[in-house]
């Protein structure tokens, strides 16, 4: 039997201490069976390991009982989930590298608004029936973005939407429309949203190689570009990777395109700028993403380099393609080409207050923090002989899968096949990135201790210069 921690309870005026007994409550159930790996179940020989099951920590919600409204007791048992939950919380936030979200936010002052159903359903633009909305701070936002990628306001349409992929899913769905018959290229690296997209729009789909450092290869782009020259092109462009947070070069994509015979009456460009989105104007000598260009749409994450609290992200497109999507909607009293009817209010004011605190200069330096902190990862780990590479773009730290999956599952890496990565945040410190080092080279020196299993190459992952395997050292080393 499992005793929480003492709770406070209220019986007869006063409060009175007790062992709270969670079995009582949540009962518990047998762990399910272990599903056999099926096809696309393993990557590189290696099977895919899954997270835990949640139906074995579940918690069940109950029926109260007929007198807790006299004693408290069910009260004060959620008071009592709600303060453990909170403490595991910040506990998994000490160890979290793994998947970029800034988690350095302070909105305590947001918390009178909480109290309020803030609903944006439909257009931006348009105010519905619907009164308790923040669409002022929405457009507000989107504003701020059109400068940032330089178009005039009467010239965009965008919202706020509830995540990353839902910008990704509206870019190709507009590039679909815009081109019902085009074709998807998306490089291999790309991330899952936008397969998931040519799936769901039932879309052409080529899968176009990548160099290295996970930057598209437009020399293969190129050759599938030709192969397909009598149907248009919808592009997806990556700024950044999910693994390797590789740049795709955009004014390379552009040349491609026209040297491969596409005019851009033929081409529709999205660019997935989920994290490095809102850090490339910042970065010196990176290509810049501006609708002055021949692009389609733009989509950026709200929750990650910007630190709002819950998913949430931008998508602009060119008003001269939102009519295809656009209709009218009674019941609303607006009109609605996003693809979410109802969206979360709130975020749209999250938004809004980190931006005017930060402003431009803010986010400049806390680009050049995270860029300098992902440097002195990327330094150390070599220094330590284990294998690293970080893209010249990139805050994204590439390395050697540890081997010991509890250690992956303590920092909340991100791995695919024999790499992993540490994405590095405004809210990752030095000393947290130390914490992590000492850590890694204290297990690696057990896990290689008697010289039986050697560290991975990961030479086909990060290039030969980047790879410190027993074949690859001298090579780095010299």
């Amino acid at each position: 039997m499992e005793v929480v921690d003492a709770v406070s309870v209220h019986v007869n005026g006063k409060a009175e201490v007790e062992d709270f007994d969670i079995s009582a409550v949540v009962q518990p159930e047998p762990l399910p069976p272990i599903a056999a790996a099926e096809n696309g179940d393993k990557q590189n020989g290696r099977e895919i390991v899954l997270g835990k099951n949640v139906h074995t920590t579940c918690l069940e919600v109950t029926e109260p009982e007929a007198n807790d409204e006299f004693t408290g007791d069910k009260e004060a048992y959620m008071a009592s989930v709600l303060a453990r939950y909170r403490k595991n919380l910040m506990e998994r936030t000490k160890y979290h590298l793994g998947y970029p979200y800034n988690l350095d936010f302070d909105y305590g002052a947001l918390g009178q608004l909480q109290h309020f159903s803030i609903n944006n359903l439909g257009d931006p633009f348009i105010e519905s029936n619907y009164g308790v909305h923040s669409r002022q701070f929405e457009v507000g936002v989107l504003d701020w973005f059109a400068r940032l990628w330089e178009i005039e306001k009467n010239e965009y349409w965008g919202y706020i939407t509830n995540c990353g992929t839902e910008g990704n899913l509206h870019g190709i769905l507009v590039g679909r429309e815009v081109f019902p018959d085009g074709v998807l290229y998306a490089s291999r690296e790309s991330h899952y949203s936008v397969f998931k997209a040519a799936r769901m729009y039932r879309m052409d789909c080529e899968k176009v190689d990548c160099l290295i450092s996970g930057e598209i290869d437009c020399a293969d782009f190129k050759a599938k570009l030709l192969a397909n020259k009598d149907k248009p092109a919808i592009i997806n462009v990556n700024i950044g990777t999910t693994v390797k947070g590789a740049v795709d070069d955009l004014d390379l994509v552009i040349q491609t395109l026209e040297e491969s015979g596409f005019s851009q009456d033929r081409f529709y460009i999205h660019c997935d700028g989920a994290l490095f989105g809102l850090m490339m104007p910042f970065v010196k000598r990176a290509p810049k993403v501006t609708f002055k260009k021949p692009i389609g749409s733009v989509s950026v994450s709200g929750h990650k380099f910007v630190g709002c609290p819950m998913p949430c992200g931008v998508q602009i497109t060119r008003m001269e393609h939102i009519d295809v999507l656009s209709s009218n909607v009674e019941y609303l009293a607006s009109r609605d080409a996003t693809i979410m009817g109802s969206r979360n209010g709130h975020a749209p004011i999250f938004l809004w207050y980190t931006l005017n605190r930060k402003g431009y200069k803010g986010f400049q330096k806390e680009v050049q923090k995270c860029l300098r902190n992902a440097h002195y990862l990327k330094d150390r780990l070599h220094d330590a002989g284990i294998s690293a590479m970080l893209n010249e773009l990139s805050s994204t730290v590439v390395f050697e899968r540890p081997l010991d999956e509890e250690f992956v599952r303590r920092w909340q890496l991100a791995c695919q096949g024999n790499i992993a990565h540490v994405v590095v945040m405004p809210s990752v410190t030095i000393e947290k990135l130390d914490d992590f080092l000492n850590e890694l080279v204290e297990k690696r020196s057990t896990w290689y201790r008697d010289g039986g299993v050697q560290p991975p190459c990961i030479a086909a992952d990060v290039g030969c210069e980047n790879c410190v395997c027993a074949l690859h050292k001298l090579s780095v080393l010299s």
